[in-house]
């Protein structure tokens, strides 16, 4: 009986992710195949979800509602800041992805999304926010735990 991915398991899959326009997103075609502890929070709700019940050599397809994602866009993370702030020979263009510090030193990207005369203005959304996902998962391995017997 081959055994089926639960909760807290380890497990190693490929992925092949897309958004609902076909455009692929991410892969792990080409590198080593991605380690996760099921039920662990390390990827996203939806992700977790979707390998439950999979056995080793298992493919399937999951889409992922929008709220089970990246969430929806919010306007809270949409942040005008003065040209000024930036280096001097920095010329921001529209696209750009850049590091920012938020006030406690924790660094998180934004993507320029409008540049006006004496402002820049920055989406600190995840990229993927407001988007229902679609992956095609392959179940590689799962990782046996290592079981400590004490004499």
């Amino acid at each position: 009986m081959q055994q089926q991915v639960k909760e807290g398991d380890k497990v190693k899959v490929h992925y092949h992710g897309k958004l609902r326009s076909g455009e692929t997103f991410d892969s792990s075609q080409g590198r080593d195949p991605l380690e996760f502890t099921v039920g662990g929070g390390q990827v996203i709700k939806g992700f977790d979800e979707g390998v439950k019940g999979m056995q080793v050599g298992d493919k399937r397809t999951v889409e992922i509602a929008v709220d089970d994602a990246y969430g929806q866009k919010s306007q809270e993370m949409i942040i005008e800041f003065p040209k000024d702030q930036f280096p001097p020979d920095m010329n921001p263009e529209v696209g750009m992805q850049l590091m920012m510090n938020n006030g406690s030193g924790q660094q998180f990207p934004v993507t320029i999304v409008e540049v006006k005369d004496q402002s820049v203005i920055l989406d600190a959304n995840h990229p993927l926010a407001g988007q229902d996902l679609i992956f095609d998962i392959e179940l590689v391995e799962i990782v046996p735990t290592s079981r400590i017997i004490m004499p």
